[in-house]
Parts: C-alpha cells; sequence; structure tokens
C-alpha cells in the first residue's frame, strides 16, 4: 500500500507540476500577456511559496519528506515566475513600443 501511496502523490505532483506548462510555451511563443491577470499570478505565486515553506516546515517537525509535493511546488515556483517576468516584461515592451501607460490593462 506504502508503495501505491507514492506513486499515487508522484502521479498527482507530475499533472500539477506540468499544467501550466501550455501557458508558458504559449506565452513564450506569441509574447503576448494580455489574457494573463497579473493579480492571479502573484496571488498563485504567493500560494505556491506558503505552501511550499508549509511543507517543509510540517515535514521537517514531524521527520519525513514528501518528495512529489517539493517537486510540483519547486516546478510550479519556476512556471508563475517566468510568467510574471513575462507580463511585466511583455507590458512594459508593448507601452515602450506604443507610448501608452494604461495601468488597467496591466491588471
Amino acid at each position: 500500500m506504502d508503495l501505491l501511496h507514492e506513486y499515487i502523490g508522484w502521479l498527482g505532483a507530475f499533472f500539477f507540476a506540468i499544467c501550466a506548462i501550455p501557458q508558458v510555451v504559449k506565452t513564450y511563443e506569441t509574447k503576448q500577456t494580455g489574457d494573463l491577470s497579473f493579480m492571479f499570478l502573484l496571488l498563485w505565486f504567493l500560494g505556491e511559496i506558503f505552501t511550499f515553506f508549509y511543507i517543509i516546515i510540517d515535514d521537517i517537525h514531524i521527520g519525513i519528506t514528501h518528495f512529489p509535493l517539493y517537486t510540483n511546488y519547486v516546478f510550479n515556483i519556476v512556471l508563475v515566475i517566468y510568467l510574471l517576468y513575462a507580463k511585466i516584461y511583455y507590458k512594459n515592451q508593448k507601452l515602450d513600443e506604443n507610448s501608452n501607460n494604461d495601468f488597467n490593462n496591466f491588471l
């Protein structure tokens, strides 16, 4: 049962980890971030960070490790950092081209 439990954990972590890849690829290829909400990305990032640290601290206290969760959170943190960077960079690039500083389009 422990092995099945571990496989289920890795499978879930794998699917959660890769769920953002299509958006990252699309953003990278199109350099378009207008449909991405900055607040969504920021809240996603904060949720990943705080939950990741919660799991690590809890695991230290209990004396176990949840490698599937660590993998998932680290991978998602990297992906969301890229999307936040792209949201800011591509928006600023567009603003430079159009000389339009509309803050509402940023959110």
